[in-house]
């Protein structure tokens, strides 16, 4: 290879630490070099450092891929009452707490976020903005008139002509996937977690118009009618997926089966983050043993999973709590590498960017976290950060605050 000093090219950067974990392995790569070139892996070798590479020595780390959380909502600020929030907040200043709320998910090594709902497409604004995640973005998600989330602004009449124009309308703004509510949910007075909003028939109908189109479709489903009602319809993704009922949860029964061979990915909700004073709502706290034995019977049965935070949408929900939600899927009896791969290459692979990221590979974008200790021997690593890397940029630890001279 030649040497830096006589190319053109950027200096190549070489990254040494203690291990690796690749995103798709149960075991570690000891004594990793990963060589960066601009915004790309270009190689990982075993303590060889190409001759005039920038070096950054992370002793006792171990690499991971940047994590990724396929569930968002970049435009509610993590408060006591984030739809009052957003709805104080004209664009601009959504836009500046959108962009604060990339950048804490950035500093936790959080280099992917798959946003699913934001108000009149705003985090669509974001995907090219430097310093921040890549974004994958929703738009507002589709839903009945006084639906859930209807006030950011994507409510929709439940009829054929409207339902495709609505998706018709997404795809020409650009938006990445269709997120569509496909049952009621608890931040929307007047409508129910349990109760399905659109029949097979309309969800059928937004497929359809969505898959013309070429785009993926994931839907809100916590009740088992508007589960069923997606499998029906042939979605890709599923989130949360709690089977909820009005006084409790349902047993899943032939769902399982149904999940399971139907291939849909499954986005779980996961990650409670330590916010003194702050707790679950006492409607979700009751119903979580359940939801919880439902989760690990879905596991059990062979579901496709992805592990997402809703990000956002309460004090326990900071934009930052992907790295809680890994070391509580023990709950549902995931081992440490099935989670580290659900956050990483499974992710990617629900984001529709397995071929670039979720992965540490030739080839693949430089997106890296470098955390202390053996996230496989314990996932607590994952909150001791020591460096990340965002398409071969490092990110400063520091809010951009207090940032000065910041890479970003």
């Amino acid at each position: 290879m030649a040497s830096a000093s006589v190319s053109d090219r950027p200096r190549l950067t070489a990254i040494r630490a203690a291990a690796l974990f690749d995103g798709v392995s149960a075991t570690l790569i000891r004594e990793p070099v990963v060589v960066l070139d601009g915004p790309a892996i270009l190689r990982i070798d075993q303590g060889t450092v190409p001759h005039g590479a920038q070096v950054v020595d992370l002793p006792g780390t171990t690499l991971l891929p940047g994590l990724i959380d396929p569930h968002v909502h970049l435009a509610f600020d993590a408060s006591a009452d984030p739809v009052a929030a957003l709805a104080a907040r004209d664009d601009n200043a959504a836009l500046a707490a959108m962009t604060a709320a990339g950048h804490a998910a950035l500093r936790a090594g959080i280099t992917t976020v798959r946003d699913l709902g934001d108000r009149g497409y705003l985090s669509l604004s974001l995907r090219d903005a430097p310093g921040l995640p890549t974004i994958v973005a929703a738009g507002p998600p589709v839903t009945t008139p006084a639906g859930h989330c209807h006030f950011l602004g994507g409510a929709a009449d439940p009829e054929p002509r409207a339902l495709r124009a609505a998706v018709r309308e997404r795809a020409g703004r650009g938006v990445d996937v269709i997120k569509v509510m496909a049952s009621g949910g608890t931040m929307t007075p007047g409508t129910r977690q349990e109760v399905a909003q659109f029949t097979p028939e309309q969800l059928t109908v937004i497929v359809d118009e969505a898959h013309r189109l070429g785009l993926p479709v994931t839907a809100h489903a916590h009740g088992t009618g508007a589960i069923r009602a997606a499998l029906d319809a042939g979605v890709d993704g599923m989130e949360h997926v709690s089977f909820w009922s009005a006084d409790g949860v349902d047993e899943p029964g032939d769902l399982l089966g149904r999940i399971s061979a139907s291939g849909v990915t499954v986005g779980i909700t996961a990650g409670v983050a330590p916010v003194p004073g702050a707790a679950p709502p006492p409607v979700v706290a009751m119903r979580m043993p359940r939801i919880v034995a439902n989760t690990r019977a879905m596991y059990g049965a062979g579901a496709r999973m992805v592990i997402g935070t809703d990000g956002g949408i309460g004090l326990t929900k900071p934009h930052d709590v992907l790295p809680y939600a890994l070391i509580q899927t023990s709950m549902i009896g995931l081992e440490a590498a099935t989670a580290l791969r659900l956050a990483t290459s499974a992710a990617a692979e629900a984001c529709g960017l397995g071929d670039r990221k979720g992965r540490l590979r030739a080839g693949f974008d430089a997106d890296i976290l470098a955390v202390q200790g053996n996230p496989l021997l314990d996932l607590a690593a994952l909150r001791h950060v020591r460096a990340v890397f965002a398409r071969g940029v490092p990110v400063d630890p520091r809010p951009p605050g207090q940032a000065s001279g910041s890479s970003r």
